[in-house]
């Protein structure tokens, strides 16, 4: 990666998350005044949410630039656990949200419920869809030229707002629909129990960001596709030369992944032609570059002690 390369891709994604960060504003400030209006609990749980995410989105703006500072010996792995951190730091704020959220409306439901006004919420969602839609597609459109694990977890807030407001909406519009019938009796209960609904949809997400980000910091190795993917590259390149891979090491952490590949001579001669050792890594790095961001490929000889 060029350092023009860099600058390019830091500026963007500065760019893309700003356009998130102002659109989060708008929609939680939204949010937070219909939930107090409407009374309504599923509506505060989304404010709650969305406040969150856009409170620890301003920071990391301030963290973008250290993610493309080279390594160095003082860092080996340069600042790319910095990423890996925060977002542990955030999933774990969004969890601890969903489970007071949870709590909240369990508690709701076994006083009682309360009224709300179905019609209202259901409007104020669809209205709430539609800007998330036209957000998310414009923030897809400019992450088409690169895509980090921040910009991939503002995408994904963006589309668990559009599929919750489309959930929240046709709950609602049925419970305006069905408030007549013999079904009336449930109404008080139907608020937090979409909200409670939607709260466990979204759990999902922060568990599994959360132990993917304790892997990535513990040095873990990454999942097995990526390992197969991996191996299957190099031992695809080697079959023609006269080595072989004792050992693969891959670490991933944020959005830069390190490949070790220990090698050893099938052939008798202890000579290491280190022209076929380039050509090996520049086939390697060819075929691995488009799955990868920041990508860094080693080569060392499998010495005994």
């Amino acid at each position: 990666m060029t350092q023009m390369n860099k600058k390019t891709k830091e500026a963007l994604e500065k760019r893309i998350l700003r356009l998130s960060f102002f659109g989060s504003c708008a929609l939680s400030a939204a949010e937070v005044l219909m939930a107090f209006y409407l009374q309504s609990y599923t509506v505060l749980m989304d404010a709650v949410f969305d406040s969150a995410e856009l409170v620890m989105m301003w920071p990391f703006l301030l963290l973008i630039p250290l993610l493309y500072k080279p390594v160095s010996e003082w860092h080996p792995y340069g600042y790319a656990q910095v990423e890996s951190l925060f977002l542990i730091v955030k999933y774990s704020i969004l969890l601890v949200l969903i489970l007071l959220m949870i709590n909240t409306n369990v508690h709701v439901i076994l006083s009682g419920g309360h009224d709300v006004s179905p019609i209202g919420i259901a409007i104020f969602e669809i209205c709430l869809g539609i800007g998330s839609v036209l957000m998310y597609l414009f923030l897809q459109h400019m992450s088409r030229k690169y895509e980090s694990p921040t910009i991939h977890a503002e995408l994904f807030l963006w589309k668990t707002d559009i599929v919750g407001s489309c959930g929240i909406a046709i709950a609602f519009l049925a419970d305006h629909l069905l408030g007549d019938t013999i079904l009336a009796p449930v109404a008080p209960y139907m608020d937090s129990a979409v909200a409670i609904i939607l709260s466990l949809i979204m759990l999902g997400e922060p568990l599994k960001e959360l132990n993917r980000g304790f892997k990535q910091m513990l040095l873990f190795s990454p999942p097995k596709e990526v390992m197969d993917k991996v191996h299957e590259a190099v031992d695809r390149h080697l079959k023609d030369m006269p080595y072989e891979a004792t050992f693969i090491d891959v670490i991933q952490t944020g959005r830069k992944t390190w490949i070790e590949v220990y090698l050893k001579e099938t052939s008798n001669t202890s000579l290491i032609d280190t022209r076929e050792w380039s050509k090996l890594h520049d086939l390697v790095r060819q075929d691995l570059r488009p799955d990868f961001d920041q990508l860094y490929i080693e080569f060392i000889p499998d010495l005994h002690d």
